[in-house]
């Protein structure tokens, strides 16, 4: 099954889910933007608001769904795992970036600037990280980790806490969690990729190995 679905370019039904929630990012950017303009200007809709919040739901949802369906289905594919992580970061980072924005009146409770930064940091990193090795080891193995996908999750509460605005004594509890969970798995991805290095270095080249 899983060569046939490689055959077809890699569009199975969870890749399929996995680009609509690419998709619906702009319509969730826009929304929030009109809410927070209008928070700026005094005037803010709820009802942008309330779009915001449904689109973000509903990405999260679909992205336990796509990866339910690519594991049940035997639907695992290379476009797959480049496209999912991808529309997690497309959600996530422009629901942080605007809801920090620190010149507008954002909803409280709000995202407070040095959890923005640590998350987009961390990304940064892992980003330059994947380059160095594949420019010297030729490919970068991407292995995930329970702990990455439970910092992703609690950044999605986070967010949707604020979205929801809810209380500020347990938002306080979620955006904690989720920035502990976000450095944590930032260092153990860092140890994959120098474990990835070592491994590189330690293997013994032909042209040396002709020379001796």
């Amino acid at each position: 099954m899983s060569s046939k679905n490689q055959s077809k370019g890699g569009m199975t039904l969870a890749n399929r889910i996995t680009i609509l929630r690419i998709l619906a990012v702009p319509v969730f950017i826009l929304m929030l933007m009109y809410y927070t303009m209008g928070l700026a200007r005094g005037q803010a809709q709820e009802l942008h608001r309330i779009v915001a919040l449904i689109i973000f739901l509903a990405a999260a949802a679909t992205d336990a769904l796509d990866g339910y369906l690519a594991r049940s289905r035997d639907e695992i594919t290379h476009l797959g795992k480049i496209l999912d992580p991808l529309a997690d970061k497309a959600l996530l980072l422009s629901a942080l970036i605007i809801l920090t924005r620190p010149s507008l009146p954002t909803p409280e409770p709000h995202i407070p600037i040095w959890f923005t930064v640590l998350v987009i940091s961390r990304d940064v990193v892992l980003i330059l990280g994947a380059a160095v090795i594949h420019a010297v080891a030729g490919t970068v193995v991407v292995k995930p980790r329970m702990v990455g996908k439970i910092a992703t999750f609690f950044q999605m509460v986070a967010v949707a806490w604020v979205l929801s605005q809810g209380g500020a004594g347990l938002f306080a509890f979620w955006v904690g969690t989720a920035g502990f969970f976000t450095f944590v798995s930032g260092i153990w991805y860092l140890f994959d990729g120098l474990r990835q290095l070592e491994k590189h270095s330690s293997v013994p080249r032909p042209d040396a190995t002709a020379r001796s």
